[in-house]
């Protein structure tokens, strides 16, 4: 952590919950306007900012302005977590909304895990701000789906860039699963697996360096 700075602030959803927000900021040089907004995993399972604080303090090591925060019901947020994550999908909306105000960028990219991929997916075209969306470990597959199948229609319809990244041994996505929901996405849409990774391995910090650094080559190519 020593490479950055990490600061506390508060985020308001337009229905009045407060999200405790954390933006990681490099000690160095700040490389580029564009800030990374993470999304934790799914709250109900335990999902919380911290799950993100490995990839965030690696990306603002390396000169990037990155912000977690804790969506609504977990930590030191209010509000009450959904089942479904579609109350959540007002909480990045409002992040995103708080960093282009206070950290003055109008270029965001939005990160999401596992369930966080989901409810980020439905924020995307909800941000003018937001250029472009990496998924770690989306829930594609078929039980994930009851749950959070209704998120899949806004970022696969989306035409900013995406980067889906998974680990080949997915428990809730199968890499068939991933391509033929691709297959129907518009605009650019790329994949990265993780030869032998499990969904929980891949969320693990024995992971983090590599979400650092595939998201680093993401936005150099934007």
């Amino acid at each position: 952590m020593s490479n950055c700075t990490v600061e506390s602030c508060t985020a308001e959803t337009p229905d009045g919950v407060n999200l405790r927000t954390r933006v990681f900021k490099p000690k160095e040089e700040i490389k580029d306007n564009i800030v990374i907004v993470l999304v934790h995993p799914y709250s109900i399972l335990g999902g919380c900012q911290a799950l993100l604080r490995g990839i965030s303090s690696g990306l603002a090591g390396k000169g990037y302005r990155a912000v977690t925060f804790d969506m609504r019901g977990v930590g030191r947020s209010t509000g009450r977590a959904s089942l479904t994550g579609f109350a959540e999908v007002k909480d990045v909306v409002a992040v995103c909304n708080w960093v282009s105000q206070n950290l003055s960028s109008d270029k965001i990219l939005l990160v999401g895990s596992s369930a966080g991929a989901a409810i980020a997916g439905s924020a995307v075209d909800q941000v003018e701000q937001v250029v472009a969306y990496v998924s770690l470990g989306y829930p594609f597959g078929m039980m994930a789906s009851i749950l959070f199948g209704r998120h899949h229609k806004a970022i696969l319809q989306s035409p900013k860039p995406k980067l889906f990244v998974m680990g080949t041994r997915d428990g809730f996505t199968s890499v068939k699963q991933l391509n033929n929901k691709l297959n129907s996405a518009t605009g650019r849409n790329e994949t990265h697996l993780i030869e032998g990774a499990s969904h929980f391995e891949m969320e693990g910090p024995a992971y983090d360096a590599q979400m650092v650094n595939r998201i680093l080559e993401f936005i150099s190519s934007l």
